[in-house]
């Protein structure tokens, strides 16, 4: 399955995932789906059916909220039953809403209290560079959870100790909770301060497939840890939540939500196969 394939489905199950629990996260699940879906079909080792095995790379989805991503695309590799998402926030399931490695083939941490992924992440790293293994580690960050010192704490250490095989990836959509992170407490200049801390920054569209690959492709070569400002849109995908900080937390209601929401995926579906594929 190609990663353009993968970032559809995580959309549509995310839409599908959300409506039937009445959970919420749906805007951030569809910013940072075309991220999980570059990692999964392209860039990550990861064995399905050998999901602990040693050489594998680690993925951590250090903005759990936006755990429905994960669970798709970790499904649609295989990695358990496509069946079991519509348990998802059910009472009893192990889909929980915040991403949980609790019996979740697939799953390296769980997350879900903000800035804690980054510093979990360095310290993989670190421990594998003593180890002398070459698997990578990969951390995917909201850029509202930057307000977090212990990410800042984590980015001083992965410099410190120059963990080239370590990537964060910041799902910059410039919402978070409530409000616009810049109305919250301001990032910017964002980018300078990850270089200021000794990180190479790579900035990107981050609904861009291409551009994503290219950008993983340079972090193997960089001298310490990189940084993936990956510029994305809350929501994207469903025109109606696009940039609407509303849909932080609402769920897709039944009625005009759902069959919009779905009706929108599936032009883009259709779209996408009369072009042979594309970049989203």
């Amino acid at each position: 399955m190609n990663s353009t394939d993968l970032s559809w489905r995580i959309r549509r199950h995310g839409i599908e995932m959300t409506h039937l629990s009445k959970g919420s996260h749906i805007g951030s699940i569809l910013s940072v789906s075309d991220i999980v879906a570059v990692l999964y079909a392209d860039v990550a080792n990861v064995d399905p059916s050998d999901p602990e095995h040693d050489g594998r790379d680690r993925i951590i989805l250090s903005k759990g909220h936006a755990g429905a991503a994960m669970y798709a695309a970790l499904a649609e590799k295989g990695f358990f039953d496509i069946a079991e998402l519509s348990t998802h926030y059910a009472d009893g399931s192990r889909l929980s809403g915040h991403v949980s490695h609790k019996g979740v083939p697939g799953v390296e941490f769980s997350t879900g209290s903000l800035g804690h992924g980054l510093s979990v992440a360095a310290g993989m790293a670190y421990a594998a560079k003593k180890d002398g293994k070459s698997h990578r580690v990969f951390v995917i960050l909201g850029d509202g959870e930057c307000d977090e010192g212990s990410v800042w704490e984590a980015a001083l250490v992965a410099n410190h100790y120059q963990l080239d095989n370590l990537v964060a990836v910041i799902d910059h959509n410039r919402m978070q909770s409530l409000d616009f992170c810049e109305d919250t407490i301001a990032l910017e200049p964002f980018a300078d301060k990850w270089r200021a801390f000794g990180w190479t920054v790579l900035a990107v569209d981050g609904h861009d497939h291409d551009q994503l690959r290219t950008a993983f492709a340079h972090a193997q070569t960089s001298p310490g840890p990189t940084a993936i400002l990956a510029e994305t849109v809350k929501g994207k995908g469903i025109s109606f939540m696009e940039n609407d900080i509303l849909w932080h937390y609402r769920f897709p209601h039944e009625g005009e939500e759902y069959d919009s929401a779905v009706a929108e995926l599936e032009a883009q579906r259709a779209h996408d196969g009369d072009e042979g594929g594309s970049t989203r």
